[in-house]
């Protein structure tokens, strides 16, 4: 099985580097992965994209060595394997809400001996049945990374029993739907939101987990300095929106100053 770069980075004490992809095509995760990002972040819950979509993402980042990470839609069991039996590297499931929602989640993506995950092996993560039956499990065990995201002030009263379970790898803090759910949406400097990222980090250090979250090249050194090891910066919608902005900018203030000599070459001499 192919060994997983980020939690090879992590487990050397290294940092582990990620880009959101929104759109559809697979060659924008192939140009992520050239940049050379540790790891593709690949949406199911909000963006819903096409199985066959998602695989040829997949395929596209590892042939460059990098990983995807899939959030996946809160749904069956199904929606949760999936996209590791496709070879993603690892999962991340949103809004988990309490210990034993936390338990559940482990319990459906980790095979024996610590969770009950069905087994196939007949696909892209188990080599198409090559791979042997016990190292299947064993591999998928070690090498694929669960991540669960911690966006709703609900599950912070168990936080600590979350941080200390077994059988997962991430804790990642999402401000955004957590800064609605305190009633402060968008309040990035609100002192619950701060509190609580520096709670994350310190709950996922204390238990042997790797605190994960989303940033910005802004506050990228003052979260690594909190104690995150993977954070995700940046997004090809942001990049692209922001390009098309900057490019359109130059043709307005063109346009400005085509009008603004018009106006000059009809001012009166005589003023």
């Amino acid at each position: 099985m192919r060994r997983s770069r980020v939690l090879e980075k992590l487990r050397g004490g290294k940092t582990a580097s990620c880009f959101k992809v929104n759109l559809n095509d697979a060659k924008v995760s192939e140009i992520v992965a050239i940049s050379g990002f540790d790891c593709v972040w690949v949406d199911q819950e909000h963006i819903g994209q096409d199985w066959s979509t998602l695989s040829a993402g997949i395929w596209a980042a590892k042939a460059h060595d990098t990983d995807v990470m899939v959030r996946v839609s809160r749904g069956g069991y199904s929606d949760y394997i999936r996209p590791l039996e496709m070879d993603a590297t690892g999962i991340m499931v949103p809004h988990i809400m309490s210990l034993e929602d936390a338990k559940k989640v482990v319990d459906m993506v980790r095979f024996h001996p610590v969770g009950r995950r069905p087994i196939d092996g007949g696909n892209a993560d188990g080599a198409y049945t090559a791979l042997d039956f016990n190292e299947y499990i064993r591999l998928a065990n070690k090498e694929r990374f669960v991540a669960l995201q911690i966006e709703d002030p609900e599950p912070l009263e168990d936080i600590e029993a979350i941080a200390a379970l077994e059988g997962y790898d991430m804790l990642f803090f999402g401000p955004g739907d957590f800064s609605q759910g305190i009633g402060a949406p968008g309040q990035w400097n609100h002192p619950k939101l701060i509190e609580t990222r520096k709670l994350i980090a310190k709950m996922a250090n204390k238990y042997g987990k790797y605190a994960a979250t989303v940033g910005s090249p802004d506050n990228l050194n003052e979260l690594l300095d909190m104690g995150y090891d993977f954070v995700s910066v940046g997004a090809d919608v942001v990049g692209l929106s922001a390009y098309c902005r900057d490019i359109v900018k130059g043709f307005d203030s063109r346009k400005d100053n085509e009008a603004e000599e018009n106006k000059k070459g009809t001012e009166s001499p005589y003023k």
